[in-house]
């Protein structure tokens, strides 16, 4: 086997199996980052006109209307303080969506309560019927492939697109941004959430309920149908601000009294075990790799700091016992059964059907014309 490589710039390495590298040794995200995102992007908050006038847009459009937007959140820190700017510093009458897809940590449960109370926000929470939800995640499971978080991640987009378009509601805001994420995690760690076709296949195979009551929406029918055919848009609003990880959890913990996670996506009991175990100890792939390098790139943290923090390991050691033993009772199979798919043999989703190559030109045809600028592969 041959020696991992690291990018000299970022702490990106060859567990990305299409990684490459210039002849100083620095990988193609911090390249794609210098040539396709900062041209048309920076963290200084001067393009917060273009988003005033968003909002300007926003609440014309959602006049005599009961909300003018819909914002989904998680508990998580970009979540939180979107429904913060949106409400407080935008002026906008957002409803709050929550997706309960059953592994909700009750600190996520309290963060999302204090912002929405305190904003004095109407909450709508949409519970995944959890029979299915658990029977697509086992499938996941028993399909020994890397992205067993994909079932959770769908449910979360499906349902507030589903609910959107249902209820006329034609602005989504959602906390994606660069300045935390502008390096994503490469397909063969976390493999498209919209791929419906892949979704089905997968629980064809190995589950053993069907989907009647699962929020479903494939990438071509929230793509193309709901924005194009029905004008749904999306904003990112984070992109417009100047936005700081650090300084965004004091401000949350200062107003809203708003807790932190030890991790990035770790407001989910189920995410946590994934990304912090399920990936790292089966697969060799690290997360925090990606969401590290993001912050490296747009100068949150020091490179040799994220060096540091890699050679510890992302799960507690202490806890990993219950939380191995919390996921199997959840999902109603002994810790033997679980321990045997974690020993057993990985796959890839290039093991199952799936519209990749038709993802992958659409992505293709959105990287050409600059709309999509992150690498995607």
């Amino acid at each position: 086997m041959s020696e991992t490589k690291i990018c000299n710039n970022c702490v990106m390495d060859t567990t990305d199996p299409k990684i490459s590298f210039n002849i100083s040794g620095v990988c193609s995200y911090c390249i794609n980052f210098k040539n396709k995102i900062l041209p048309s992007w920076d963290n200084s908050g001067k393009n917060y006109h273009i988003l005033e006038k968003l909002a300007d847009q926003i609440k014309k459009e959602g006049t005599n209307k009961e909300f003018d937007c819909i914002i989904g959140i998680s508990g998580g820190v970009d979540s939180s303080y979107l429904v913060y700017l949106a409400k407080k510093k935008l002026n906008l009458r957002p409803l709050i969506f929550h997706v309960d897809a059953g592994w909700n940590s009750k600190l996520a449960v309290e963060n999302i309560e204090k912002i929405v109370d305190k904003l004095k926000l109407e909450l709508h929470t949409e519970v995944v019927f959890w029979p299915e939800m658990k029977n697509l995640q086992l499938s996941f499971f028993k399909a020994q492939v890397p992205h067993i978080d994909t079932p959770q991640d769908h449910a979360f987009f499906a349902s507030i697109y589903n609910y959107a378009y249902k209820h006329k509601i034609k602005y989504i805001l959602n906390g994606g941004n660069f300045s935390t994420e502008c390096i994503r995690e490469p397909l063969e760690w976390h493999y498209h959430a919209s791929d419906l076709y892949h979704i089905k296949k997968i629980h064809s195979q190995f589950g053993t309920l069907p989907l009647k009551k699962f929020p479903l929406a494939g990438i071509f029918k929230y793509k193309l149908y709901y924005r194009f055919l029905n004008g749904i848009r999306v904003i990112q609003p984070l992109n417009y601000i100047k936005y700081i990880k650090e300084k965004a959890v004091d401000e949350l913990k200062q107003k809203f009294n708003w807790q932190s996670y030890s991790h990035k996506h770790y407001e989910s009991r189920f995410t946590k075990f994934y990304e912090g175990y399920w990936l790292p100890k089966k697969f060799g792939y690290d997360k925090r790799k990606a969401h590290f390098s993001s912050l490296i790139l747009t100068n949150q943290m020091k490179r040799y700091d994220a060096l540091n923090k890699l050679k510890t390991l992302p799960y507690d050691q202490a806890y990993i016992q219950d939380d191995f033993k919390y996921i199997a009772n959840k999902l109603v199979i002994s810790t033997d059964e679980l321990q045997n798919i974690m020993n057993g043999k990985n796959r890839s989703f290039r093991d199952y059907p799936s519209h990749y190559h038709i993802i992958n030109l659409f992505i293709k045809i959105l990287n050409f014309f600059n709309v999509e600028k992150k690498i995607i592969r």
